[in-house]
């Protein structure tokens, strides 16, 4: 059957064409759902069949927006009311744009089945401003081939089966062009023009809105399942404009002001202590594979992948109830240094980027400080070294000026162990008090260690694990060169994770732990010590390092000091379109209109019972109306560009 080819003949033989194809594709689509979620199986373990197929019905809404973009023109070229379209070489041109346009939306969908893991949420159109400074982009392509070569064949042979179902259909030219043939070829244009309208987006009435990511939700029950439903084709389309935010007003400013004020006032007296801040973000450190922080998982047998962490957290104040503000590396920057949070895209990467901030390093820099950032990558890499500039910071060093090839690990940068001992000593010329800032870099796909390490570390369960043990062990090494330093005692040290990323776990495969990160402050020449259950996130620290210290002006933080015991604070981040709220023991998603989800996660863990379905808890007043105070304060500050204290 495969080697005849259908015959379409007569004047509607354009849209019979044109029809298969779009059944042909959106089974593709459907199929290919199946595919992400069975790949990624592990991280949606609430998902059953039931659920399931109600995000299949729902995703064929998003497929069709999709196919419908990427093939406006090979529709028009098809649909179009002119005589010559039966020309050979006009329909080779058909063929091979509806191949090549069809086969981008293949590869994207594909990607994203190796890509998920580590954003948990399907690839926006702010991976092209993510990646544009890359000065190693083809290697890192090279790598991503290689490392998931499997995809690779996966694709080849989903645009060999689009071309074999191409070829077989043949046109036939009417015998005349008559006046009949004119009509009856525009009106079926016009009509699928119509229905093109309807489909992209997502109905006709007048008040239905152009579907968005946002509208995945109405197939799940968590947000972080909205990924099942969506394609990644169409999450790049929706997403290739800024993200602009609408200026809410649920509020008033005196409620908003008991509720959430990111207006921090000295609080003590004491004279500002000018201590040395070293902030150390760590690539993809969860909070899962650390032992000290674990110590309830299997039985207390858990011992993770950390033990220089684990041992610098019995000499550390640390918080086991800690949470990144995003999901990518270009999410924590902004989160840590100036305590911004990313909603809906990346803040560096959005409309409001250029918004006057205030930092840590800029508002320290203003008393004296001197203030540098080192990463290990080429100078531009994710464009750090564009945010730095913004934050203030007066020195950067990269790749560039590390100037050492030998160290270079073939992809990403320098190894973590030579570049944090090249920090180490480029802080022994910096005049006291500084700050400083390092981004590690080693413990990140394609997951290698170099090769004098090789069989050092625990394999563990996934490929992160061992990665992870070599940039713990080049922290103890940075640790030792820096406790021989004259600076060393009078530091307060950072520590946390830009996200968390491969998850093994179940404890952190829930949508509330996938966020879950170690925050420590250590300070070898204090007794600042202990353990605390307090909810904190990225934003927090800027707030917290400037309260220890004394700092004594007002400034504007988003975030909470995480040492005052009064503060009512509650975490908040993103996914997408989505809001997740942490405050004492409740867990709440929104999408931005209604609850989504609410769990107890001191009672329920493992997020299987979901509150919001038996009723309304008293507790969402409260939950709703700090979030609500989130939100406005949030999108009224960017869009009035006042994240400063005049």
């Amino acid at each position: 059957m495969m080697n005849k080819k259908v015959l379409l003949k007569g004047y509607f033989n354009s849209l019979t064409a044109l029809i298969i194809a779009f059944v042909c594709l959106l089974a593709l689509y459907s199929f290919m759902r199946i595919g992400f979620y069975w790949i990624n199986l592990s991280l949606f373990p609430q998902v059953n069949t039931s659920s399931f197929l109600t995000m299949m019905q729902g995703g064929v809404k998003f497929d069709i927006v999709a196919i419908l973009y990427l093939n406006i023109l090979f529709i028009v070229m098809q649909m179009a009311p002119i005589p010559f379209k039966y020309n050979e070489t006009y329909q080779k041109l058909c063929k091979w744009i509806f191949v090549g346009t069809n086969s981008i939306g293949i590869a994207l969908n594909l990607i994203d089945y190796g890509y998920y893991p580590f954003t948990l949420k399907r690839t926006t159109g702010t991976v092209f401003s993510q990646f544009a400074n890359e000065q190693n982009i083809g290697q890192l392509l090279v790598d991503f081939l290689l490392g998931y070569w499997y995809l690779f064949i996966v694709f080849g042979c989903i645009v060999f089966c689009l071309i074999k179902i191409y070829n077989l259909f043949r046109f036939i030219k009417p015998s005349r062009f008559s006046w009949s043939y004119y009509v009856i070829q525009t009106v079926s244009f016009l009509f699928v023009a119509f229905l093109f309208i309807g489909g992209v987006r997502g109905g006709w009435a007048h008040s239905t809105r152009p579907i968005t990511l946002s509208n995945a939700g109405d197939y799940v029950n968590n947000p972080d399942e909205m990924s099942i439903v969506l394609n990644t084709p169409f999450s790049i389309l929706k997403t290739l404009k800024a993200v602009t935010l609408q200026e809410v007003n649920y509020l008033s400013e005196e409620e908003i002001d008991k509720v959430y004020n990111t207006t921090h006032l000295p609080n003590d007296t004491s004279a500002f202590r000018k201590l040395n801040v070293v902030v150390l973000i760590l690539e993809s450190f969860g909070r899962e594979h650390i032992g000290a922080l674990n110590q309830d998982i299997q039985g207390g047998k858990y011992k993770g992948y950390t033990p220089f962490l684990d041992s610098l957290i019995g000499e550390s104040y640390t918080f086991k109830n800690a949470f990144a503000n995003g999901r990518k590396s270009i999410d924590a920057l902004p989160s840590v240094i100036t305590g911004i949070p990313s909603v809906g895209e990346p803040f560096v990467l959005s409309v409001y980027s250029g918004n006057k901030t205030t930092s840590m390093a800029k508002l320290l820099g203003d008393e004296g400080y001197e203030t540098a950032f080192f990463h290990g990558a080429p100078n531009g890499s994710m464009g750090f070294s564009a945010y730095m500039k913004l934050a203030g910071i007066q020195h950067y060093y990269g790749k560039n000026e590390y100037n050492n090839d030998a160290d270079y690990d073939g992809i990403w940068g320098i190894w973590d162990e030579p570049f944090m001992q090249y920090m180490a000593n480029t802080l022994d010329t910096f005049k006291q008090p500084f700050f400083a800032s390092f981004f590690s870099l080693s413990s990140h796909h394609p997951f290698k260690v170099p090769e004098k390490y090789n069989g050092k570390f625990p394999k563990g369960n996934i490929p992160l694990h061992e990665p992870l043990g070599y940039t713990d062990n080049a922290l103890r090494e940075f640790f030792a060169t820096a406790s021989k330093s004259p600076w060393y005692n009078n530091t307060i040290f950072v520590l946390c994770a830009d996200h968390a990323s491969q998850s093994f776990l179940p404890e952190y495969q829930t949508s509330a732990t996938s966020f879950a990160i170690p925050i420590i402050f250590y300070y070898p020449g204090g007794n600042l010590k202990g353990m605390s259950d307090k909810l904190v996130q990225q934003i927090d620290i800027m707030p917290t390092v400037l309260n220890y210290i004394h700092y004594p002006k007002p400034y504007f933080a988003f975030g909470f000091d995480a040492f005052d015991t009064n503060e009512d604070n509650f975490v908040v981040n993103n996914i997408g379109s989505s809001y997740n709220l942490y405050y004492n023991d409740y867990f709440l998603s929104h999408d931005g209109q209604k609850p989504i989800s609410l769990y107890n996660l001191k009672s329920d863990r493992l997020q299987k019972d979901n509150l919001i379905s038996p009723g309304e808890l008293p507790i969402m007043d409260s939950l709703e109306t700090k979030l609500k105070a989130f939100i406005q304060r949030y999108n009224n500050s960017m869009i009035a560009n006042k994240l400063t204290v005049e």
